[in-house]
């Protein structure tokens, strides 16, 4: 099983870093986390261009597992708290003081080329503080735009920038090397005064989050406790397990899958859970359906299990 669900994970990473993402941050980070993936960025890395800093990936501990997982706890200094935002990540490369470079996140080594329309929401000039100068945030839409996630990402795959300008989004900054200060709170205040929007001046609720980000302020201490191949281990993001939608089973019919094995799946009355439109779920086996009472027209709770797989967990009486 987990086996097939690294595959869907695969596909859905190369999707998303060719700007055209099939589900969530969420929906992929649940799912990662049932079939215990770990690879980080697509295969592919045909027209990329290296980030002058890796783009790491930030390590995920949910809410029920924080008292023993937390990877700051014991830490006595300071930490940042912001929301993780749900949009596309972006490196900026300024070179004294000119933006000259914008690239996607990509696998966090190479991005693909989108300088043409980042001119549009970023700064051309900075104060140079350093010859060379990496900005990485966020391309976010509102949340008002449904799929707000998806239109953000896709738009850094539009090929014409005229289009580009049309859409409704944002760049917020959250992170600099090298290190202009000895905080990032400082070097993040520095960016507010050129005319940067940065994660630390507002809690952005009018954007999409899939989380909050707990980071160590002081840069010799976020350095001194390393990074792992993916992540850095001066900082996490806290993840919130979410709960099911009510519906109605309509029907149960019965598949044969390629081993033979015959396997019940739940028709159900529609129901959209984060922006998908759910049908079907599966139901396992006969015990599966005996041991949770159901039955034809019974009200059903169900989950994206990894929030991409529907699943029933229990009826609702």
């Amino acid at each position: 099983m987990n086996k097939n669900i690294k595959a869907i994970l695969r596909e859905a990473a190369k999707a998303y870093y060719e700007g055209k993402p099939q589900m969530s941050d969420r929906e992929f980070d649940e799912l990662a986390r049932v079939a215990e993936f770990d690879e980080v960025g697509a295969t592919s890395r045909d027209n990329r261009t290296p980030h002058a800093f890796p783009m790491y990936s930030l390590q995920k501990v949910f809410t029920n597992e924080i008292d023993t997982k937390d990877p700051l706890k014991g830490y006595k200094g300071a930490t940042i708290v912001t929301p993780k935002l749900d949009g596309a990540a972006v490196s900026l490369l300024y070179i004294d003081g000119k933006l000259h470079r914008a690239l996607t996140r990509g696998d966090g080594v190479k991005g693909l080329d989108i300088t043409e329309l980042m001119r549009h929401l970023v700064p051309a000039f900075l104060v140079p503080h350093a010859s060379m100068l990496q900005i990485t945030g966020e391309v976010v839409a509102p949340k008002t735009i449904k799929n707000a996630r998806n239109y953000a990402a896709g738009a850094l795959n539009l090929n014409d920038p005229e289009e580009f300008k049309t859409r409704t989004l944002k760049f917020i900054a959250y992170s600099v090397e090298p290190p202009m200060s000895e905080t990032l709170t400082s070097d993040l205040g520095m960016l507010s005064h050129q005319c940067f929007s940065t994660i630390i001046e507002s809690d952005w609720h009018e954007y999409p989050d899939d989380g909050i980000v707990f980071r160590i302020d002081n840069y010799v201490d976020f350095k001194k406790k390393g990074y792992t191949s993916h992540h850095p281990k001066g900082a996490y993001a806290l993840k919130t397990i979410q709960d099911g939608v009510h519906t109605k089973l309509i029907d149960v019919i019965w598949n044969v899958g390629k081993s033979g094995v015959v396997a019940p799946t739940a028709i159900l009355e529609p129901v959209e859970i984060d922006g998908a439109r759910i049908s079907r779920a599966t139901l396992h086996n006969m015990r599966y359906i005996t041991d949770l009472r159901l039955e034809i027209g019974c009200m059903v709770e169900v989950i994206r299990s990894g929030e991409i797989i529907p699943k029933i967990v229990r009826r609702v009486d």
